[in-house]
């Protein structure tokens, strides 16, 4: 089985949460309202230079409406 690192994880969550967000038509400062996060933390997510905890990936799933 392969394994994928933390900072490629992290990478690929970035991505994903970004894709969804344009795909939302939302802004960083519109997202980061639903999350309950600032917008500048939402870029720092999006580009993997934060790692993320269980309860703020929780969060940004809920705004979303995406399962974990």
């Amino acid at each position: 089985m392969e394994q994928i690192s933390t900072s490629s994880l992290e990478v690929m969550f970035g991505k994903r949460i970004l894709q969804i967000r344009k795909e939302m038509n939302l802004s960083q400062q519109a997202f980061g309202e639903l999350v309950g996060c600032h917008r500048t933390y939402i870029g720092q997510i999006e580009r993997a230079e934060k790692c993320v905890s269980i309860k703020t990936i929780e969060q940004i799933c809920k705004a979303l409406n995406i399962t974990v």
